[in-house]
């Protein structure tokens, strides 16, 4: 399935049916008065957000969302039916912008959440309504309203609690593919990430969080050079980003912790680019592929030095599991210090224990199949 995180769509309400103007005529029945009923409700347009859909893909190819009209009113005092109203089902994470002012007019962020996106127009009335002492006879109706319409401007934004970040072949696929479910594609390649996955991380069986992993960035990606620049905005709900670095891909002539440091400070400057509250986010360094380093407690410091960094750093293997588990468990930790209503900090085996196995205990939900 293609993941789609951005498109527009049109939602046009149904018009209210009119009143209608009628006398009761019966056998035997003089001057029977008015009798004309009302004209039904047109159909409204609600959006609800699913937690089991995963992309706006149905909305790219169904662009336009029309509500039935309410039907007319009849004699007899037979009011109209109204029109039917139709539900669309979005992924939660969804922003709702109108198209021509760019305004944020909703955001659903819970599995469930309805909102009304195009009101039906009300019915029209009949003249059942306007009989009066003086007026036995009457006349008049009115006809039904116009129901709303909206172009609208869908923006998928996923909801997880850290997001991965990093040059293209850093690790970070390979990193969410060993701690937990999810199985994006891994190869020696740059770009192989192509669109963005969510893997839950099961630090214990009643606690975890919710990683992505997103393409890699390079730089100009806030000015939308290669793919990192159309899922940026996936890392604004998050409430961590590990910044992953590969520490191994040098060759003699180049000065490893130089080039990491230049590496750090390109992603840096994609970030404060793109938006700076995405920059001021808190962040953790992780170098990647430590086993292939002959120092790596050595390289950590000199990078550390260089950028002269105060957040944590963490060094890591993800293709070995070295270091995974006490990031991961350290992750559900900081989690729980910053939302109290997080999940407790896991009370299982700690992150030296041998017993310790992340492929056994923790499932996956991923964005695609």
């Amino acid at each position: 399935m293609r993941f789609v995180d951005e498109t527009i769509i049109q939602v046009v309400a149904g018009r209210g049916g009119n009143g209608v103007a009628s006398f009761r005529r019966e056998r035997f029945i003089p001057k029977g008065g008015p009798d004309g009923g009302d004209g039904g409700r047109g159909g409204s347009i609600y959006a609800v957000a699913d937690r089991n859909i995963n992309t706006l893909v149905d909305f790219r190819y169904a662009r336009i969302h029309r509500a039935p009209n309410g039907e007319n009113g009849r004699g007899r005092d037979q009011y109209g039916a109204s029109g039917d109203d139709i539900t669309l089902r979005m992924p939660v994470g969804t922003s709702i912008y109108d198209f021509d002012t760019n305004e944020l007019l909703f955001d659903l962020t819970e599995d469930g959440q309805q909102i009304t996106l195009a009101e039906g127009g009300a019915g029209g009335l009949g003249n059942l309504h306007f009989k009066s002492s003086t007026n036995r006879t009457p006349r008049q109706f009115t006809e039904g309203k116009a129901g709303e319409q909206r172009k609208l401007r869908l923006e998928l934004k996923l909801l997880a609690d850290v997001g991965l970040l990093g040059l293209p072949n850093a690790g970070k696929s390979t990193l969410i593919n060993k701690v937990s479910n999810a199985r994006p594609r891994i190869a020696d390649y740059p770009f192989t990430t192509l669109q963005p996955h969510l893997g839950v991380v099961r630090t214990s069986p009643a606690h975890s969080f919710v990683l992505a992993d997103l393409p890699g960035l390079i730089l100009g990606a806030a000015d939308g050079v290669g793919l990192g620049h159309q899922f940026l905005r996936h890392l604004s709900r998050t409430h961590l980003l590990l910044h992953m670095v590969d520490v191994s891909n040098f060759d003699d002539s180049i000065d490893p912790v130089a080039q990491s440091v230049q590496d750090i400070r390109d992603i840096e400057q994609e970030l404060r680019n793109y938006n700076p509250k995405l920059y001021e986010k808190p962040r953790w360094l992780v170098l990647n592929k430590i086993d292939m380093v002959d120092d790596p407690k050595q390289l950590q410091d000199d990078i550390c030095a260089a950028l002269d960094w105060q957040a944590p750093v963490f060094g890591i293997s993800a293709l070995t599991g070295q270091g995974t588990e006490q990031l991961m468990f350290t992750i559900q930790q900081w989690l729980k210090k910053q939302q109290p209503d997080h999940d407790e900090p896991a009370q299982g085996p700690s992150a030296d224990d041998p017993r310790f196995d992340p492929k056994r205990q923790n499932i996956d939900n991923e964005t695609q199949n």
